[in-house]
């Protein structure tokens, strides 16, 4: 709507392209490049077969499934019939999965041949009976792909209201129960303008962006839509080891790369992270919070790119702030999260809602136009959520006298010892300070004495640090009540799809236990 009057929906990017580029790529997989024309005609014939099974405006058609090609042909199929793409965690376990599915009660679910017997044992465990329809992204011989290859590639011709649900996409569950967000065509195209309005956003469809990043996830999936709404190509793949996603840029050569800053480092400590291995790299883009310091100074030397760290979730469709290229050129407010993207607002309140002046901690309340139009069947939850028009993002930060925001915690994680508040980020980026620490996670465990005290969990690069030595430079670093009183060191962190760490799971495996295997 907003470079082109005719994309009014998800499903008007291919048919746009179709016509402006059809003989460019616009995703690129395992199989090869799938062009414009290409997408628009496998879309259709998607489209055309839902709507032949019955799916009607607003049903769920939910996609259980790695990175391919197929993702978006069912995205878009799915758009052009009215109905909403439910995409769903292939790494979930099945009672985890049979939550999702029961409380969306999605009408088909599109499984690839991996994960079939998952589909099926999670359809058993909720007693629905959607109809589930395989198919192969190594062969192309699933049920789907036969399906589809039998209907028409005209256009569907079904009437979409641009305000309609285009995606539901369940929260990660970092802070509880996942909750469905209802993310609409209208939601997504004003992002687009909030994009387009900004001065260093440049995509083009000269552009190719590399997604590695789970299509389930807000991050992997919008971003992917940002590109290709500027009619730049997507190579798309289910994350490989360092050395693979080394060999997929050299090979495909892209020049957009979303990616978080766990894999980032991992990159980099490959033998192979060479400058000319990213050479056709334009950009890096990174999500969530800032990067360690010393990470950013290699990730800048060794790319020799620009690089934009964005923020936002997934009741705001992607990034609501940036922190742009020459500031990271300038080295500007590094350890901010940037400033809003124009016509976003973002204020910083009390527990009771009342704007806080610069520099003091509060969270973060969110208004924009690409906002979730609410959860899925929780018009309670969506209104707490939503007060006035405004999201309670459940993020601590603040706002300096610049209009630079800084993330320091989520709300639930920060942690009250002895009466005093303690970050837990800020103890985090202490910690990340001190040579030997890959990764750590900072909680507050229950304490007679103090009601919390402060617990680090700690991934070390080796065997030789100790308890005593990680608090005694953290005493350097922070004041005496933050220094974590326990130190505890694992082999990994959980994380999500998105590269979060789920500090939930990790409280509940340290309360029984005491450890974390």
């Amino acid at each position: 709507m907003w470079l082109y009057r005719e994309i009014k929906t998800l499903g008007d990017f291919p048919r746009h392209y179709a016509q402006a580029l059809p003989d460019r790529p616009a995703i690129i997989d395992a199989g090869g490049p799938l062009s414009w024309a290409g997408l628009d005609g496998r879309s259709n014939a998607m489209g055309n077969t839902l709507v032949d099974l019955g799916v009607d405006a607003d049903d769920r058609v939910a996609f259980l499934g790695k990175n391919s090609s197929t993702f978006f042909e069912v995205l878009f199929g799915t758009s052009k019939a009215g109905a909403v793409l439910l995409p769903l965690n292939w790494r979930l376990a099945v009672p985890e999965l049979a939550g999702i599915v029961e409380d969306a009660a999605p009408n088909i679910i599109v499984a690839d041949a991996e994960y079939l017997d998952v589909a099926r044992a999670v359809v058993q465990k909720t007693g629905l009976s959607p109809r589930i329809i395989g198919f192969d992204s190594t062969s192309g011989a699933g049920e789907l792909d036969v399906l589809a290859s039998g209907a028409p590639q005209s256009d569907p011709g079904v009437d979409v209201n641009p305000w309609s649900t285009a995606i539901l996409m369940y929260t990660s569950g970092t802070t509880g129960k996942p909750k469905g967000v209802k993310l609409s065509h209208q939601g997504y195209l004003y992002l687009n303008l909030c994009e387009h309005l900004e001065p260093s956003f440049s995509y083009t469809s000269e552009d190719s962006m590399l997604t590695v990043m789970p299509l389930f996830h807000a991050m992997g999936l919008g971003l992917s839509l940002q590109a290709l709404y500027n009619g730049a190509a997507v190579a798309v793949y289910s994350m490989p080891d360092p050395g693979g996603l080394i060999d997929i840029i050299e090979r495909d050569q892209p020049t957009i790369l979303p990616l978080i800053p766990t894999v980032i480092q991992s990159m980099l400590d490959h033998p192979r992270a060479t400058p000319e291995a990213f050479s056709t790299l334009r950009v890096v883009v990174y999500a969530g919070a800032p990067m360690p310091p010393h990470l950013l100074k290699r990730a800048l030397s060794t790319l020799e790119c620009d690089f934009i760290q964005f923020y936002g979730g997934t009741e705001t469709g992607r990034g609501v702030t940036f922190l742009r290229p020459d500031q990271h050129r300038q080295g500007v407010k590094l350890n901010s999260i940037g400033s809003p993207l124009p016509l976003i607002d973002i204020k910083i309140v009390d527990p009771l809602g009342e704007e806080l002046p610069d520099g003091e901690v509060g969270e973060f309340l969110i208004r924009s136009p690409s906002l979730t139009t609410g959860y899925f069947n929780q018009p309670e939850t969506t209104a707490a959520a939503f007060p006035n028009g405004w999201y309670r993002s459940g993020d601590a930060g603040y706002k300096d006298e610049d209009g630079f925001l800084f993330l320091v915690d989520r709300v639930k994680d920060m942690i009250i010892t002895g009466g005093e508040n303690v970050y837990s980020t800020e103890v985090e980026q202490a910690l990340q300070q001190i040579d030997g620490v890959q990764m750590c996670a900072v909680i507050g465990v229950p304490d007679d004495k103090w009601g919390e005290r402060v617990v680090a969990v700690v991934v070390g690069e080796s065997d030789s640090l100790s308890e005593q030595e990680i608090i005694a430079k953290c005493r350097e670093l922070v004041a005496g009540y933050k220094v974590p009183k326990e130190i505890l060191f694992v082999k990994s962190l959980p994380m999500t799809g998105s590269g979060k760490i789920m500090k939930g799971e990790i409280r509940a495996r340290l309360a029984p236990t005491r450890d974390i295997p």
